[in-house]
């Protein structure tokens, strides 16, 4: 998953300043992803200079929130669709969007997992006519090598150069690798839908939760009053976000 599409999704549920969104992100994937917390902050920027966050005043206490703006709400809902990041791994994808659909109140879960399944299975039937289509050209290169339909005899009666046969046999075995974790998930994806439902059913808190109000703090000398502590968090806030946009 990318912190494009976390940062992204966790601002479904409101407006929220970056320290809560840099928090969100771990605390919703169960500890699957963390990230430096100038790069949440980079994203941020990033994403407004994109159109898909625009600012959205401060708090009480001063700390700079970001909201959606319909582009963004529009990317958001196509990730929690099914939209992968560009070159991320399917079954990362799987995992971060059903933990962070689970833990968004208001979100249907249940949908996102069973989405999820569809790709999965069109996932595993694509793996297995991929090792069917291997098996056929296997056969094929058997009977053209005069091997009778034994494609583990030598041509000639000697080792040969690897071949389509070869090459078939590797295909096989990376379509039944494909197959095997698309069964992992699917079998994944099965456990976790009773789960989901239970709690949406119930209205249990054990996995949806609200935004958390956690202030970004930084370490204060010993006898420090305190009151300045409050009026210091929005300048943390700031720092935290200058540097991240030094650092990009």
């Amino acid at each position: 998953m990318a912190v494009r599409d976390a940062v992204l999704t966790l601002l479904t549920m409101g407006p929220a300043y970056g320290f809560a969104l840099h928090g969100g992100l771990a605390e919703r994937t169960g500890g699957r992803r963390t990230v430096n917390v100038g790069q949440t902050y980079a994203t941020i920027e990033r994403l407004t200079k994109q159109r898909l966050v625009e600012p959205a005043g401060t708090t009480e206490d001063g700390l700079p929130l970001h909201r959606l703006t319909d582009a963004g709400r529009a990317a958001a809902s196509a990730w929690l669709g099914g939209a992968d990041a560009s070159g991320a791994d399917p079954w990362d994808e799987t995992v971060d969007r059903v933990l962070i659909a689970a833990s968004l109140p208001g979100v249907d879960a249940a949908s996102v997992i069973a989405a999820e399944a569809v790709r999965w299975r069109e996932r595993r039937d694509l793996a297995g006519g991929r090792a069917e289509d291997s098996r056929a050209v296997d056969a094929a290169a058997a009977s053209a090598d005069g091997r009778g339909g034994d494609a583990s005899a030598p041509i000639g009666g000697s080792a040969a150069a690897p071949g389509a046969a070869a090459v078939a046999g590797l295909a096989r075995l990376a379509a039944s690798a494909d197959r095997a974790r698309a069964e992992g998930a699917l079998a994944w994806l099965e456990t976790t839908a009773p789960l989901v439902e239970r709690a949406e059913h119930a209205k249990l808190a054990e996995l949806a939760f609200e935004p958390s109000t956690t202030r970004p703090r930084r370490g204060r000398r010993p006898g420090i009053a305190a009151a300045p502590q409050v009026a210091s968090n929005a300048e943390d806030e700031v720092g935290l976000a200058a540097q991240a946009s030094a650092d990009a």
